[in-house]
């Protein structure tokens, strides 16, 4: 696995020459090589942490699967498809919202990081474990970013200006990264509220995709295909309420399952 993490991690340029970054034209992209190189780094202190602290169980898996993922929306061709494709730029968005995001909250990064960077990462490590008590706060932040950048006008912003348009990939990134960690590893006074969070992401995520699918009228330019933003408003709708769903079941099952051993313990069964 590591190897395959070394591979990948060399293979960014790679990636990059087939994003246009070395076109020429530097100063436009300069904001996707930091991002990139934002990305190496995270994924390389990971490794380097995974040295003093190993991962439980299958963590490491889904840290390195979200990341080979990653570089995949984020430098491969689907980004560049996305800027012509609504349909496509959906996609890009579910993946960084319902499979990178639930498979970083999995892997459970924060101790690797924090035992590569040591304490300079304590402030932010003891801030993301407080907001993880709050999983409804949190769905409400991650619900405003889903909203505000599906608005038309933020939403031409990020396509015609790559500063915000990796802004708009970071705010997706980190604040459904948040959602996911307090959902998945609610502990068990937590856990109505994860299901509440959830509900509610499912149920405004889904009135985005209904507004989407039934719209008469293309909502990003006269340019782009109503039947393509159709199909955009099925992708967010189906299979993003799916992922909820699962998500809720899993999460209740892990509930009742530790209800239950609880109860054989105390009959002595």
């Amino acid at each position: 696995m590591r190897l395959i993490s070394i591979v990948l991690l060399a293979s960014l340029p790679g990636f990059a020459a087939a994003h246009g970054l070395l076109d020429g034209h530097l100063e436009e992209r300069l904001p996707v090589w930091l991002s990139a190189l934002l990305l190496g780094a995270a994924w390389l202190l990971y490794i380097v942490g995974c040295r003093t602290v190993r991962p439980h169980g299958r963590e490491a898996l889904w840290m390195h699967l979200a990341m080979v993922i990653t570089v995949l929306a984020v430098f491969g061709p689907i980004d560049d498809w996305a800027e012509t494709s609504t349909s496509l730029h959906m996609v890009q968005h579910m993946l960084f919202m319902i499979v990178i995001a639930p498979l970083w909250a999995l892997a459970r990064p924060l101790p690797q990081w924090r035992a590569a960077l040591g304490p300079k990462i304590q402030p932010l490590y003891r801030g993301i474990l407080r907001s993880g008590r709050y999983p409804v706060a949190l769905a409400m932040l991650h619900g405003a970013m889903i909203w505000v950048w599906h608005t038309p006008s933020l939403y031409m912003l990020a396509l015609e200006n790559t500063w915000w348009h990796v802004v708009e990939h970071a705010c997706f990134l980190f604040s459904a990264w948040l959602f996911w960690w307090s959902c998945l590893r609610a502990s068990p006074n937590q856990v109505p509220h994860a299901l509440m969070a959830i509900l509610l992401t499912l149920m405004h995520t889904g009135l985005l995709g209904a507004l989407l699918t039934f719209g008469n009228t293309p909502f990003y330019g006269e340019s782009r295909d109503l039947a393509d933003q159709q199909l955009a408003g099925l992708l967010m709708w189906v299979p993003g309420s799916l992922v909820y769903l699962a998500a809720a079941g899993w999460i209740t099952w892990r509930w009742l399952a530790r209800i239950w051993r609880r109860q054989d313990a105390a009959t002595g069964i």
